[in-house]
C-alpha cells in the first residue's frame, strides 16, 4: 500500500533531492540506497547519448554514476507545468509517478520517476523505474514560439521574392545540398523531417509516389486507421478535435499534404531513391535519385534517414505449383480495390491485417472469397479490445505527458503489461474467438501471451484487428481454408488434399514483407547490411535493433512504427542527428 502522511509530491521531491546529492558526491552506496534491488533505469540520450535500459540496482548505480560524471546532471525538480505527482498502477504495481525536469552540461531534459515502498527497509520509498530523457541541446533549441526566425512585417521591394517564391526556390535545391535526406514520406518521414527542420537542419524528403499522401490514398477503398485519433497526432500539429475516432485513409492523405505545406517541409514526389555510397573522407553520401521524367540526379547529404516502414521489400514466397494458376496473382502491396472482381472467385493467402481487410473488401464488392490461413494468428476486436493499451491517453494528462510516460516504461514491464492486457482482451472477445475456432481458425496470442504489440515489435505482423472480417468468417460469409491442406495449384485454383478444387480468378498473396535489412542490402550494398545486422525486433538488449538511434554505419538512420512511435522517437532521432552536426556525437 502507498498510504503515507506525506504528500506524493513531497515524497518525490525528497527522492529527487537525494538523487542529486548522491550524483554530486563520490559515494556509490548513497546512490544504491535510492533504488530497489529489482529496478530499471532508461536513459534516452540525456546522460549517455544513447537509448538504453539498465536493470538491477547494482548495474544502475554503476552506469548512472559513470554517465553522470560526464554529463553533469543537476537541478532535479518536479515540473510544475506537467501532470502532478500521483498514485498510479503500472504493470500491475502500485506506485507514485512523478514527472521532473533537470539539466546537464549540454542540454535540458525531462524524466519520469516511479517510487514504491521497500518493505525490507522500513517502507522507505525507493525508485522502481527512472527515465532520464533529453529535450533540447543548449543553444540549439527548436525554433518554436519566440525562438522562431522573425518574419518581415513588410517588404520594401514589392516586386521582390515573397514567401511563396522563396519556398519554391528552397525546395528545388539548385544551389545547395540538403544536410539530411529522408527516404519515405509517410508518418515516419514527415515526423522526422518536421523535427529536423525545427532544429535548423536542411532536410529533403523523397517519395516515389506522385502525390503527398499517396502511400495512404492509394490503399484499398475501405481502409481506416485501426487505432484511435488521439494517439495518432503528428508532431507540432494535432488533428482537429472534430475529427472522427478512426481516421479514413483519404482524410489522412489530405492531412499529409496540408502538413507538408504548413510545416514548410521540402518534399520531392515521384522520386525514387535508387542507391547510395558513403564517402568516409568527406563524411557524406553520394545518393542517386531517379526523378519523374526518368533522369537521374546525384545529391550529397551528410545523413540519410530511412523512413520506409518497419518492413521493406514485399515477401513473395516460392509456392510450389502457383505458376500453374491461370488467373491473376497479386501481392497485397499491389491490391487497390475489389470492384473489378465482382462475381468472381478469390483466394486470399495470409491471415494478418492485410489479408483480412482485403478479404472483407473483396466480399463487400461481391466476390466469393476464401481466406487461406498459413499460420496461427491473433485476433482482437478493434474496439474496445485493441484499444486497451492506449488507456493512458484517456487518463487526462496532455499528449506530451502521455508520450513521456510511454517512453519511460522499460521493455520488461511493457511486456508484463501486455500479457495482462492480452488476457483481458481474450476474455472480452471470447464469443468471437470461440466462433472462429469452431470454423477451424487457428489462434495464437504471442510468445507467453504477450499479444499483438509484441508480435508487431518482433515480426511486424501475425495479428488482425477485427473490423468485421472475423464475424464474416464465423457466419460462413467468407470461407476459410488452411494452407497446409492445399496439395498444389492448378489452372482453376487450389487443389486440396481432399481432391476438391477451390476455384479462383484471383489469388492475393497477403504474405507480408521482408525485414529492412534486405532493402539495405539492395540500396547500400551487402557490406553495409552485414555491418548493421537485423533492423527492428529485439536482440540481446532491451531496445529495438538499429531503430531511432546510431547504427554501425555513420550517417545512416532508421525510423518506423506506429504514428505514436514516430511522433515520440522522431524527437530523439532529430536530437542525435543535430548532435552529430555539432560534434557532440562521434
Amino acid at each position: 500500500m502507498l498510504a503515507r502522511t506525506d504528500t506524493v509530491a513531497t515524497i518525490a521531491e525528497n527522492w529527487l533531492a537525494q538523487l542529486e546529492a548522491a550524483l554530486a558526491g563520490s559515494g556509490r552506496p548513497r546512490l544504491k540506497e535510492l533504488f530497489h534491488r529489482d529496478s530499471h533505469w532508461r536513459d534516452v540520450l540525456a546522460l549517455s547519448w544513447r537509448i538504453m535500459t539498465v536493470g538491477g540496482a547494482d548495474a544502475i548505480v554503476r552506469e548512472l554514476a559513470t554517465h553522470a560524471g560526464r554529463a553533469g546532471p543537476a537541478g532535479f525538480r518536479l515540473d510544475r507545468q506537467r501532470a502532478a505527482p500521483r498514485k498510479v498502477t503500472r504493470a500491475g504495481t502500485d506506485a507514485i509517478e512523478a514527472i521532473f525536469d533537470f539539466e546537464t552540461t549540454q542540454g535540458r531534459g525531462s524524466g519520469v520517476l516511479r517510487l514504491t515502498p521497500d518493505a525490507k527497509d522500513a517502507n522507505t520509498f525507493k525508485a522502481w523505474t527512472l527515465l532520464t530523457a533529453l529535450d533540447e541541446i543548449k543553444g540549439h533549441e527548436e525554433r518554436l514560439g519566440r525562438l522562431q526566425a522573425p518574419g518581415k512585417a513588410y517588404a520594401r521591394d514589392f516586386r521582390g521574392p515573397n514567401w511563396l517564391d522563396l519556398r519554391k526556390a528552397a525546395a528545388q535545391y539548385r544551389d545547395r545540398e540538403p544536410a539530411v535526406l529522408v527516404v519515405g514520406g509517410g508518418q515516419a518521414g514527415l515526423s522526422i523531417a518536421a523535427r529536423l527542420t525545427q532544429l535548423g537542419l536542411d532536410t529533403l524528403i523523397v517519395d516515389r509516389e506522385a502525390r503527398v499522401g499517396d502511400n495512404w490514398r492509394k490503399r484499398y477503398h475501405a481502409l481506416v486507421l485501426h487505432n484511435q485519433v488521439h494517439v495518432n497526432h503528428l508532431p507540432y500539429m494535432p488533428f482537429p478535435p472534430s475529427w472522427p475516432t478512426y481516421i479514413p485513409k483519404d482524410k489522412l492523405a489530405a492531412w499529409f499534404e496540408a502538413y507538408v505545406e504548413s510545416m514548410e517541409l521540402n518534399y520531392w514526389t515521384a522520386t525514387e531513391f535508387e542507391a547510395a555510397n558513403y564517402d568516409e573522407k568527406a563524411q557524406q553520401w553520394r545518393a542517386v535519385l531517379r526523378r519523374a521524367d526518368g533522369t537521374k540526379q546525384e545529391i550529397h547529404p551528410r545523413h540519410i534517414v530511412m523512413a520506409t516502414g518497419a518492413s521493406g521489400i514485399a515477401s513473395v514466397p516460392d509456392i510450389p505449383g502457383l505458376s500453374n494458376f491461370a488467373g491473376t496473382v497479386l501481392h497485397s502491396s499491389h491490391y487497390e480495390d475489389g470492384e473489378a472482381w465482382t462475381g468472381k472467385n478469390a483466394l486470399v493467402i495470409g491471415s494478418g491485417n492485410s489479408g483480412h481487410d482485403i478479404a472483407q473488401d473483396l466480399h463487400a464488392a461481391g466476390a466469393k472469397v476464401t481466406l487461406v490461413q498459413r499460420s496461427p494468428t491473433m485476433i482482437v476486436n478493434v474496439e474496445p479490445s485493441a484499444q486497451l493499451q492506449y488507456a493512458l491517453y484517456d487518463e487526462g494528462p496532455s499528449l506530451e505527458d502521455c508520450d513521456l510516460i510511454t517512453t519511460s516504461m522499460p521493455l520488461s514491464l511493457i511486456r508484463k503489461s501486455h500479457i495482462a492486457l492480452t488476457e483481458t482482451a481474450r476474455n472480452m472477445d471470447k464469443e468471437l474467438l470461440d466462433g472462429l475456432e469452431r470454423r477451424g481458425f487457428k489462434l495464437d496470442f504471442g510468445e507467453d501471451g504477450s499479444g499483438w504489440q509484441f508480435k508487431y515489435l518482433t515480426r511486424g505482423g501475425g495479428y488482425y484487428f477485427n473490423v468485421g472480417c472475423s464475424d464474416l468468417i464465423v457466419e460462413g460469409e467468407i470461407a476459410l481454408a488452411q494452407f497446409s491442406d492445399i496439395a498444389t495449384f492448378v489452372a482453376q485454383g487450389a487443389l486440396m488434399r481432399t481432391g476438391e478444387t477451390l476455384n479462383a480468378d484471383l489469388i492475393v498473396l497477403a504474405t507480408g514483407y521482408k525485414g529492412q535489412e534486405h532493402q539495405v542490402g539492395k540500396l547500400f550494398g551487402e557490406e553495409v547490411a552485414r555491418r548493421l545486422g537485423p533492423i527492428w525486433g529485439f536482440g540481446d538488449g532491451l531496445e529495438l535493433r538499429n531503430m531511432f538511434t546510431r547504427t554501425a554505419q555513420p550517417g545512416l538512420w532508421f525510423i518506423a512504427g506506429s504514428f505514436a512511435q514516430c511522433r515520440i522517437y522522431s524527437k530523439y532521432l532529430g536530437l542525435q542527428i543535430k548532435a552529430c552536426e555539432l560534434g557532440l556525437l562521434m
